[in-house]
């Protein structure tokens, strides 16, 4: 019975807490803003990566899509009004998502703006895309609006003010919407058993919070949540590990990174060099290039066994992030190297984000305190200012008080 209980603790803890609140978050928050910003980036050109006006028309979009049974709500019309509703649906959804407005639902939502985009051009995208698409189906099955959102907020002002009054409301909306489309029979069987569950799970969830709070119905619905929370984040780390140790082996098997000069070639092509000067300055050092080159295959294939190692793996992550960081200004790859260090945040400790949400509550703290004063000096100056030691009891409770603020806003 002593060999069982380290077992019975590890199965008590997975269901009884959805663990690592603070890398989902980030996760979260990494892969909206990634899509966000590469979505305000191709909006001038949206037409033609995936609207009508590209080479990859809809015809045959339509003809691959019915063979391989991809989802994408472009394919219901092609009219250009759906296709800008659809665009900025997407837009819309990221946004709400970085933010953490209704995230259960957003994840769903967002899900739904990216597959709809990238299956409608296949063709269009490269490895961050393909990170993108895979993270979104991971997140709908995530809690991560434990912390960093506007429902941890929320959740903190409900427990003061009573209940909820939006959540019902969306989610009787969605459910029209989801009927209305099941009716057009657009969606498949697969789809619509996930969406329709999905759905009803979200129903079940509120009414147990609702009508037995402390109930077994709600104590069923959370081990469940948990469970499936913690498998995906599990899936989320298994599919980091395996980008680069699919990466790292393949590396290995090139004849140009077993001597060394890889990374000279990308450098001296015109695509990859946003910044010819640096990449000039680059490529003129053969030593840098081959400690560059060796080092890139040596941290990827090493990084899925530092796992074990905690302190070996905080160092090999610093180097991956700044190797991403790199690769962003000197290739011009910003939004593959995001959406590589989005998936690397789910390894990063705890404590460190920890003090990273307080270094940023703080700084809207002391944000919000400084922007009444700004607004004041541009304004008329009051009839009559307090003087003598008044002032400082007065400018502290302001600076108190939006920290107190930020803390809500950022609280776990």
């Amino acid at each position: 019975m002593p060999r069982l209980e380290p077992l019975a603790r590890g199965l008590q803890r997975v269901t009884a807490q959805a663990l690592g609140p603070y890398q989902s978050a980030v996760v979260r928050i990494g892969f909206a803003a990634t899509w966000l910003l590469f979505l305000l980036r191709e909006l001038p050109h949206r037409n033609e990566l995936y609207g009508p006006d590209g080479p990859w028309g809809w015809d045959m979009a339509r003809q691959v899509i019915a063979e391989n049974d991809a989802f994408t709500v472009l394919m219901w019309s092609d009219a250009q009004l759906w296709f800008q509703l659809v665009y900025g649906f997407a837009m819309l959804t990221s946004a709400l998502l970085l933010l953490g407005w209704r995230t259960r639902t957003m994840s769903v939502l967002f899900m739904i703006g990216v597959l709809s985009l990238q299956n409608r051009s296949i063709f269009m995208g490269d490895g961050g895309d393909n990170v993108i698409h895979l993270m979104a189906i991971y997140l709908v099955f995530t809690r991560c609006g434990q912390v960093w959102s506007l429902d941890a907020r929320r959740r903190t002002r409900a427990r003061a003010e009573g209940g909820d009054r939006v959540g019902p409301a969306l989610w009787g909306v969605l459910g029209l919407a989801l009927a209305l489309v099941t009716g057009m029979g657009e969606l498949g069987w697969f789809w619509l058993l996930l969406f329709w569950g999905l759905w009803a799970s979200q129903g079940l969830w509120w009414a147990a919070g609702r009508h037995a709070p402390r109930g077994p119905q709600r104590l069923l619905l959370d081990v469940v949540a948990n469970l499936v929370h913690n498998a995906a984040l599990l899936v989320i780390m298994v599919e980091a590990c395996l980008i680069y140790a699919t990466a790292g082996w393949y590396k290995i098997q090139g004849s140009r990174w077993q001597d060394g000069t890889a990374v000279y070639y990308p450098l001296n092509l015109d695509y990859f060099s946003p910044w010819p000067a640096l990449s000039e300055l680059l490529s003129s050092h053969g030593v840098m290039i081959m400690i560059i080159t060796y080092g890139t295959v040596i941290v990827q294939v090493a990084f899925p066994f530092t796992l074990l190692n905690r302190r070996v793996k905080n160092v090999l992550l610093t180097l991956m992030i700044c190797e991403h960081a790199v690769i962003a200004v000197v290739l011009g790859l910003p939004f593959f190297s995001l959406a590589m260090i989005a998936a690397d945040a789910v390894f990063l400790p705890t404590s460190f984000l920890r003090r990273l949400g307080t270094w940023a509550a703080r700084a809207r703290g002391a944000l919000s305190a400084r922007l009444p004063l700004s607004r004041l000096s541009r304004g008329s100056r009051p009839a009559r200012v307090p003087a003598g030691p008044q002032t400082a009891p007065q400018g502290g409770r302001s600076a108190q008080g939006g920290a107190e603020h930020a803390r809500v806003g950022f609280g776990a």
